[in-house]
């Protein structure tokens, strides 16, 4: 299959109510929409351009990634004038984690403009913070850096950047309660169990054993979210001799 561009006069009446829905989202007009389409084109849709290359959003998903980075970096710099370099590379990582970008997407119900021959039920959360990295690449080619900042300024900045808060916001809570083990001596492990649960998809149980003592469990359809879930349990299950240390 074949993706062309299409002149503004022929737009169908699915273009151009994907435009009015995109406009209620940017707060702008697009000036390209085809950059938009692209944004939303999975590679299970086989789209090849007029020089037969790839059509899909991994390409813009990449750049708007990159912009972000930049964006949000340069925000940083300017409000947190005493910030040194660690700290402002803290910051930002806890910005533009992939479990914020996510929500973002999800914020947005981006998934709605998908075009995959995939169901979106098998799809994972990652699906919609990429689908926001390949919007805001799409803004960068069609408007350029000023609308991409007043964009993220709109939906990520002033809604959810609050400096005091993301200071004590913890990232992994994995990352959390190894530090505190090893800081503190203890010994500790994470350990997988049999948790099928009667379900036809293949779930993980985990155990975290803290000095020979199982200090919480959790189950997720992927080890590593049953990892963190179980951590986090641990911390609050812990949380009063974690604080007096």
């Amino acid at each position: 299959m074949i993706f062309k561009r299409r002149p503004r006069k022929a737009l169908s009446a699915e273009d151009k109510a994907f435009l009015v829905e995109l406009k209620e989202i940017l707060g702008f007009s697009p000036n390209d929409p085809t950059y938009y389409q692209r944004a939303f084109v999975h590679r299970s849709m086989n789209l090849k351009d007029e020089k037969g290359a790839p059509v899909n959003y991994e390409r813009l998903e990449f750049l708007g990634d990159a912009m972000i980075g930049v964006i949000i970096s340069k925000h940083l710099f300017k409000e947190v004038p005493t910030g040194d370099e660690g700290y402002l590379t803290k910051m930002r990582s806890k910005i533009v984690s992939r479990v914020h970008l996510n929500e973002l997407g999800k914020e947005l119900s981006l998934d709605r403009f998908l075009k995959s021959k995939i169901a979106k039920e098998q799809f994972g959360d990652n699906l919609y913070g990429n689908l926001f990295e390949a919007l805001v690449g799409a803004i960068y080619l069609d408007r350029g850096h000023d609308y991409c900042e007043r964009f993220l300024e709109k939906r990520v900045i002033t809604p959810h950047v609050d400096i005091e808060r993301l200071e004590g916001k913890v990232m992994s809570y994995k990352s959390l309660m190894i530090e505190w083990c090893q800081k503190h001596k203890h010994s500790f492990s994470f350990e997988v169990f049999d948790d099928t649960g009667g379900e036809e998809k293949t779930h993980f149980g985990v155990r975290f054993i803290v000095d020979g003592k199982v200090i919480a469990r959790a189950r997720e359809t992927a080890k590593k979210r049953a990892e963190e879930k179980a951590a986090k349990r641990a911390f609050f299950a812990l949380q009063d001799t974690i604080n007096k240390k």
